[in-house]
């Protein structure tokens, strides 16, 4: 087994490789404005680090979100590209679990929540049992419309440490890693489970849209 991670629903450009026992490489970078630029170096530099090519790999892991349209949709167009290509499968996973998988290892067993930033003033967000149990369907919120639900909950992600006043007990980690992604795709295919399609979470319209009405502007 090799598994490339890629996640991209958050500021965090992450990737990573797994060969089933363990990560050989990732890479880390948080710039929310440039996912398209830093992920493709970002494959590189995984696979330079571990000695390895693409023809090696034998699986895609892609977060899906929830996220922002733009950044969101490049990892899993490169993902799905990297999967048709190479003729191996591709694994979606929702980005929130691979942020609680993650909180695990800094000690947060539950129930605790994950909260991303969503932008406009809301956050991406689900609660937790434990680091593998997502109790419901994530959600797009403003926080404090939330705030009874999460109060006196541990809570992990960027979205927790921007709203401090709902989030009280807001701890690591803040970003999203592809190494946790992968390590949490390879307990769920040892176990058989189902994956999602790798297709994007978005929760919400984008914020671009396509004008309603058109002005016309040739002459008759």
């Amino acid at each position: 087994m090799l598994l490339l991670a890629v996640d991209t629903a958050t500021p965090a450009v992450t990737v990573a490789l797994h060969d089933g026992e363990s990560v050989l490489a990732e890479s880390n970078q948080v710039d929310a404005r440039r996912h398209g630029e830093l992920l493709l170096p970002s494959v590189d530099k995984v696979l330079a680090g571990a000695g390895l090519t693409l023809d090696a790999l034998t699986g895609i892991v892609v977060g899906v979100g929830p996220g922002p349209y733009t950044g969101l949709r490049v990892g899993l167009v490169t993902a799905s590209t990297f999967a048709t290509v190479l003729g191996i499968p591709v694994h979606g996973l929702c980005t929130l679990d691979g942020l609680a998988y993650a909180a695990e290892a800094a000690g947060i067993e539950g129930p605790f929540t994950v909260a991303t930033d969503a932008r406009r003033k809301e956050v991406y967000w689900a609660r937790y049992e434990d680091p593998r149990t997502r109790v419901g369907e994530p959600a797009v919120d403003r926080p404090a419309d939330i705030a009874e639900q999460v109060a006196g909950l541990p809570a992990v992600g960027q979205g927790a440490l921007l709203y401090p006043d709902v989030f009280t007990d807001a701890r690591a980690p803040e970003h999203q890693s592809a190494a946790a992604l992968a390590s949490l795709a390879v307990e769920r295919l040892a176990a058989g489970q189902e994956f999602l399609p790798p297709t994007p979470l978005y929760l919400r319209r984008p914020d671009a849209q396509v004008p309603k009405n058109y002005k016309v502007v040739t002459p008759q």
